[in-house]
């Protein structure tokens, strides 16, 4: 995209607030004290925790990129190491424990500040259609300003994620074939990427001969034009439908959540790991969704 849209600017500062919650030493931690061990565990438990003890239905048509088998090794198993409400606190503890430190240098009045905007942005998210994002958003808000912020940052994350599924759906992607698009944009490897998203081989190969059959890859597997066009189109309908959150807000309140939010998401950067796994834009720097 030639210039970066306002939707696209607070997602690259919201969403590494947000995704310490899966890379932070201290977010593990605060899974293994709740009887979790393992990064996948924490991540499955935490992230579908919102929808309550579900199986693997719901959180497969959600969570849209995930191998469905991968999916079902986790739940609803998950639910008899750990219930629902233990992990959305074991989720919140540790986010404050990761991000408490990158703060300290912020001045709590300007930290009051931006996570009553951040709210204020949560609080005008639309949530019909966007399930992951309404889950977050019937969750008790916390009642500190750290808290605030994580927890909005969650469901601004949540409903462009969802949004951004909507688009890909309407794309006519699966999850297979949008994971073996993303590999062929650079960035990241299929080794790495498969394997997080637990695809088999077998799958994979069948993707990406979806994707040349359908002329978006070449014969050496890169994207063609078409494809780039594509992408190009889903970024802009995720950014179009993210943005009434932000015209909501206003330019000047904005601009102020920038100013306060760029210097806490590159600190919050550092922790997480690059490439990243999960499609989490480097706020030091540009990065493909």
């Amino acid at each position: 995209m030639s210039e970066e849209t306002v939707a696209r600017r607070m997602w690259r500062l919201f969403e590494p607030v947000h995704a310490v919650t899966y890379f932070a030493p201290a977010c593990a931690a605060a899974f293994e004290d709740a009887g979790l061990r393992g990064f996948w565990r924490g991540y499955f438990a935490g992230r579908a925790a919102p929808l309550g003890p579900v199986g693997a239905a719901p959180v497969i048509g959600c969570f849209f990129g995930f191998a469905p088998t991968m999916v079902a090794l986790a739940l609803p198993d998950i639910w008899t190491r750990i219930s629902p409400e233990k992990a959305l606190t074991a989720r919140l503890d540790g986010a404050r424990a990761a991000l408490g430190p990158l703060l300290e240098e912020t001045r709590p009045a300007e930290l009051a500040e931006l996570a009553g905007l951040m709210r204020t942005a949560a609080e005008h998210a639309t949530v019909p259609g966007r399930v992951l994002a309404a889950a977050n958003a019937a969750l008790p808000w916390p009642q500190d300003p750290l808290g605030i912020l994580w927890h909005a940052a969650t469901i601004l994350r949540e409903h462009r994620g969802d949004g951004h599924v909507a688009a890909l759906v309407t794309a006519g992607l699966d999850g297979a074939e949008t994971g073996a698009w993303r590999v062929s944009m650079g960035g990241i490897g299929r080794e790495d990427f498969q394997r997080v998203r637990g695809w088999s081989d077998d799958e994979w190969i069948a993707a990406t001969g979806r994707l040349c059959a359908r002329g978006w890859l070449d014969s050496a597997g890169g994207p063609t034009e078409a494809a780039l066009l594509a992408f190009h189109g889903i970024e802009v309908t995720t950014d179009r439908i993210a943005s009434p959150v932000w015209d909501a807000l206003g330019p000047d309140a904005v601009e102020r959540c920038v100013a306060a939010l760029t210097p806490i998401a590159s600190r919050a950067a550092a922790l997480l790991r690059w490439p990243n796994p999960i499609g989490v834009p480097d706020p030091r720097g540009s990065a493909s969704t």
